[in-house]
């Protein structure tokens, strides 16, 4: 895998080694060093050492070659089955699950339970992912709740995919976020793309941009406090209804990752988690040709987050200390 670091004019001289374990926390020092020594990171696309100091304007790349598992196995992990035909199935994914199979996670995730879930009930699954993300055409971030759909065959997968490539498919999130829009309804629009100085975010600072946009509207308000909103995203970026919210001054609950610890609290309630569930997913059955549509309801967490803020109005309104702008606040735990 090849990726790409743009060194801009607020970033001070220092050595390459440690201006990319400070990026690539999956990557220890001693194994950059390595990969330096073997030119598969460069420095403009040169070979340099460990100890050689960037400076602005310089672009490095680094060449990583992608680890392999010895084999992804079924394990018999729960799952919320929805609805199940020949082509397709429909779960209702629980927060807390990592989607499919990658470094530092090679178990545990939802493919390793669909795994078992065909292995037990002798039924296929699409192949066109490879063996790391088997059926899955779409995904969900390891906090997210909600509607998924998996193929169980190439030619469901093949057309599945061409409806979310065309943006046909009905998608409908909602979120708890912080402090609430100053509009009712609205459309945000916002190219965005991996960020140039931390790759495991994305922004609109960007060398990569891609057109992206979410319509909101807010269903509930708790005062000036937080606010239950609906979101319809027209496109399907990579944490784009994450970085739209944030980009509005309004992140997402327990976004800690692009709202800071402080959208970790409200007032006394603690928020367990990203207070995102993914609602509605909608599309045309790749087999049958008929519309389906299908919904659940957020989970208990977000659920029991809304009691406790209703609870706090009740109290007396506590409002939040300022809007969040800065799409790079520190990543602290909640």
């Amino acid at each position: 895998m090849i990726t790409e670091f743009l060194i801009t004019s607020g970033e001070q001289p220092k050595r390459l080694d440690l201006f990319l374990v400070n990026r690539e926390r999956d990557i220890s020092r001693s194994a950059l060093q390595r990969l330096i020594e073997l030119g598969r990171i460069r420095v403009n696309d040169q070979m340099v050492k460990a100890s050689h100091k960037i400076k602005p304007g310089d672009r490095i790349t680094m060449d990583v070659p992608k680890p392999e598992p010895l084999s992804i196995k079924g394990e018999a992990i729960p799952l919320e089955v929805m609805f199940e035909d020949d082509s397709l199935l429909m779960l209702n994914k629980p927060p807390g699950i990592v989607v499919h199979p990658a470094p530092g996670n090679w178990t545990g995730t939802l493919v390793n339970a669909l795994l078992h879930h065909f292995q037990t009930s002798g039924g296929t699954i699409s192949t066109i992912g490879g063996k790391e993300r088997p059926g899955l055409v779409h995904r969900l971030d390891k906090e997210t709740s909600g509607v998924m759909v998996i193929t169980k065959t190439d030619a469901a997968h093949r057309a599945l995919a061409a409806q979310f490539k065309l943006h046909t498919i009905t998608r409908v999130y909602e979120a708890l976020i912080w402090g609430v829009p100053k509009k009712g309804r609205g459309l945000i629009e916002l190219a965005i793309g991996r960020d140039i100085k931390d790759r495991k975010k994305f922004s609109p600072r960007t060398t990569s941009p891609k057109e992206s946009a979410t319509e909101y509207a807010v269903e509930r308000r708790y005062g000036k406090m937080a606010a239950h909103v609906l979101l319809y995203p027209r496109t399907g970026r990579t944490h784009q209804l994450r970085v739209h919210l944030t980009s509005l001054g309004h992140p997402i609950l327990g976004d800690h990752t692009y709202g800071g610890r402080k959208v970790c609290t409200v007032g006394d309630v603690e928020i367990p988690r990203v207070m995102l569930h993914a609602r509605t997913l909608g599309f045309t059955h790749p087999a049958t040709g008929t519309v389906e549509d299908f919904t659940r309801p957020m989970p208990g967490d977000m659920e029991r987050v809304m009691y406790e803020l209703e609870q706090l109005i009740i109290s007396g309104e506590k409002k939040p200390r300022g809007p969040v702008t800065d799409m790079h606040v520190a990543e602290d735990a909640c």
